[in-house]
């Protein structure tokens, strides 16, 4: 049982498949100056959990990830980028939040979301909840979300602009769908046939079946294509850009982002992986579109934290349909006490 100094969290002591992680008992934080402390209620298991975990880092980027993320071990046991809950404390210094304000928040590269509290900087990407959703629906806007809206405040969308979205059925292509209709975008969906139904719903003008069909051998050409596979880099989908167009990626190797500066600069069409800082101003746009039923939670499915293992199964399997929401509103028994 949880007590006053320590809390229920997931937690990896080592690199490697979705067993290293175990549901244990771990010190629970206290906010610092300027933070506030949310009782976690929601959280997701992403992409970047499954890379962070297994080291399934883009080619290239081992040694750097390494850095931040640990050699021989994690420097930060506990996954989760993202957060929903209630605000249970704040330091004597903060003044935009109070105990009992239900909030969501980006934790990023800090992590530490698969937890039971967390620990949030006021001034971070932190912002109220929207009002008429639950914890487990407000979560899925924060990692794909955020991540798709910082990539288009890049570019320009307009009604009319062509926007197509290579990987379009995870958490990150699931959110540009919709984000890019709000500005008024014609949206082609990459993805496999089995998510026509799900792209189409979201918004999408027209779908490929990536495994019947290469989007780059068509005659087709898109002002903005957004990367969220990997498989997409600028010297395969030049020619699908449109003079004075973009190329937004999501997920790239050294190599991409190396070369993203002089393709820019050669080709007259931007080439980034540079999704700008997060802010509790992004946040709030995505909650206003929400609250006002102009954007959609995608949830494939939700795990227990005491399930956490199965979570992180599932999303290895690359699979999952948007979201994988995990709950950790009530406390658990732990039920994978490690290898």
């Amino acid at each position: 049982m949880t007590t006053n100094t320590t809390m229920t969290a997931a937690v990896y002591r080592r690199f490697g498949a979705p067993e290293v992680v175990q549901v244990d008992q771990v010190r629970k934080p206290t906010p610092k100056a300027g933070e506030v402390l949310i009782r976690v209620h929601a959280s997701t298991v992403s992409v970047a959990d499954h890379r962070v975990r297994s080291r399934d880092i883009p080619r290239g980027l081992g040694l750097l990830s390494a850095v931040g993320l640990g050699v021989l071990r994690p420097k930060r046991p506990i996954l989760g980028m993202d957060a929903a809950g209630v605000v249970e404390a704040v330091a004597a210094d903060v003044t935009a939040f109070a105990p009992g304000d239900e909030v969501i928040a980006m934790t990023g590269a800090k992590f530490g979301g698969h937890a039971e509290y967390a620990c949030i900087p006021q001034d971070g990407a932190i912002t109220a909840k929207p009002r008429n959703l639950s914890f487990e629906q407000s979560v899925t806007f924060v990692f794909g979300g955020i991540t798709a809206h910082g990539f288009f405040k890049k570019v320009t969308i307009r009604p009319g602009t062509t926007v197509l979205v290579n990987g379009a059925s995870g958490a990150v292509g699931t959110a540009a769908i919709q984000l890019a209709k709000q500005l008024g975008g014609h949206v082609t969906a990459v993805t496999s046939g089995a998510n026509t139904e799900l792209v189409t719903s979201l918004g999408a003008d027209e779908v490929i079946d990536y495994t019947k069909q290469d989007f780059t051998t068509g005659s087709d050409r898109y002002d903005v294509i957004v990367e969220c596979v990997g498989n997409a880099p600028f010297e395969r989908v030049a020619e699908s850009l449109n003079p004075g167009g973009a190329l937004l990626l999501v997920i790239a190797d050294l190599q991409g982002m190396l070369r993203s500066r002089g393709q820019s600069r050669r080709s007259g069409k931007l080439v980034t992986s540079d999704q700008g800082k997060h802010s509790a101003d992004d946040l709030a746009y995505l909650v206003s579109l929400a609250e006002s039923g102009r954007y959609r939670a995608v949830i494939d499915r939700t795990y227990d934290l005491a399930d956490i293992v199965e979570a992180h199964r599932y999303v290895d399997t690359g699979r999952k349909r948007g979201n994988v929401v995990l709950r950790l509103t009530t406390p658990t028994t732990p039920r994978n006490q490690g290898l």
